[in-house]
């Protein structure tokens, strides 16, 4: 196998080209997507299982859980682990864990199985700041922007694909598709990623230490963290009280039709290319102002959509589109800002941003359980509008001098100082 150095230059970075990063975006995808199958599907889960209605809520929790974890203990191992390795690995156990959800006899094997693929999944984790390093400075926000593209798309469409696929051959389908598939990706990624390794002369657990520290060190990160956070509260505020409502009396749909709204949903992830480019210019701290903006106007819209009928259907679905599009621009550009602080602790950055964001999700699902079944529909607009409005406020009273750092992330990512240090690695083609 021939031998190469991974310089952090353009022409050190050849090697990730259109159809690499394709392919990591869709390892993304695929990694995060399984984290989201069993929300469509717990009522038949629960009668093929037996498993009573508290056994059925702990599906959902304990792949939250997992997933925490894993972005907590396994996403900083790529500041200190062979990042090629690392993430094939994570996607080669998430494939095996599949496959012990999908071959499940009994509702204790099912939940472990859940659980350990969500741990395992932030595979995805590894792969975004992997492909940010791998990419061209002027290039940066791009990449981020459509790798990211895959992850939100295997959210939005997961729930999609498990309907269909439950429809063609049980719940248990979906899992064992997603499993060959998952196989396939960590073949693939095998062969088509550098060897990358940067070293940065700490133990495991002084690893994990200055990952939580990264937030006293950075107020940077903290900011953009909280700022995540809110903005992924709204989205899971959105997608957890929006099968209430489309099962409800105003529309009455199917679960198989409601599905389908993922579909609407991936509309608004592909505008992460855009923000990517808008990002390598500089317009980092304008995007997530035009993001948090777009993000509250989106309330409007989706209010309107809360009482059934042609009008109220087709403000529903544009305010999805709106929301989904705000949400990806305000994440893009936080990574952007985020990964530029520290190359050479990226995964560390990674980790403890996603945290935040990961945990803001959780936090926007509770309330809405309690705020739906109070105020129904429109207390959720409401409350989504507040987190919303809670966004836009934290962004006018970002700092001067992080609004003049966010609009030079592009000359800092250029400099000499910021470029981290990989040694020589080996190339797999």
């Amino acid at each position: 196998m021939p031998s190469a150095r991974i310089s952090d230059t353009p022409a050190g970075r050849q090697g990730l080209g259109r159809g690499t990063l394709l392919l990591m975006a869709v390892a993304c995808g695929l990694s995060v997507a399984g984290n989201y199958f069993a929300q469509p599907l717990l009522e038949i889960i629960g009668r093929d299982l037996h498993m009573s209605a508290g056994a059925l809520a702990l599906v959902v929790t304990v792949g939250q859980v997992g997933y925490a974890l894993g972005l907590i203990l396994l996403v900083p191992l790529g500041d200190l682990a062979e990042r090629r390795g690392l993430a094939t690995g994570l996607c080669a156990a998430t494939a095996a864990f599949l496959l012990v959800t999908a071959s499940a006899p009994n509702a204790a094997v099912l939940l472990t199985g859940i659980a350990l693929t969500g741990l395992t999944s932030v595979a995805a984790q590894v792969v975004v700041p992997y492909a940010a390093t791998l990419a061209s400075p002027e290039k940066r926000g791009r990449t981020v922007g459509t790798v990211m593209t895959g992850l939100l798309l295997g959210i939005l469409l997961a729930r999609t694909a498990a309907g269909l696929l439950s429809g063609l051959g049980g719940w248990r389908t979906v899992y064992w598709v997603n499993a060959v598939l998952m196989t396939v990706m960590a073949v693939l990624l095998y062969r088509a990623l550098p060897r990358l390794r940067t070293p940065v002369g700490l133990s495991y657990p002084r690893l994990l230490g200055s990952t939580f520290a990264l937030f006293a060190h950075e107020p940077v990160l903290r900011r953009r963290a909280l700022m995540g956070g809110l903005s992924f509260a709204a989205f899971s505020v959105l997608w957890t009280a929006m099968t209430f409502l489309l099962s409800g009396p105003s529309y009455d749909w199917s679960a198989s039709a409601i599905g389908l709204l993922g579909l609407v949903g991936a509309a608004g992830s592909l505008s992460a290319s855009v923000t990517g480019r808008l990002a390598d210019r500089g317009l980092v701290h304008r995007v997530t102002g035009i993001g948090s903006v777009l993000l509250l106007a989106s309330w409007v819209l989706l209010g309107l959509g809360g009482y059934g009928g042609a009008w109220s259907l087709a403000a529903l679905l544009a305010g999805v589109i709106v929301l989904d599009a705000a949400v990806q621009g305000v994440h893009i550009s936080n990574q952007n800002l985020v990964y530029a602080l520290r190359p050479e602790a990226r995964n560390r950055l990674n980790s403890a941003y996603m945290t935040s964001y990961f945990a803001g999700g959780a936090l926007g699902s509770a309330l809405t359980s309690a705020v739906w079944s109070a105020y129904h529909w429109a207390g959720v607009c409401v409350l989504g509008a507040a987190l919303s409005a809670a966004l836009v406020l934290v962004w006018l009273t970002e700092p001067r001098a992080t609004r003049h750092q966010a609009s030079r992330t592009r000359t800092v990512a250029q400099s000499p100082a910021a470029r981290p240090k990989p040694t020589v690695a080996d190339t797999a083609r």
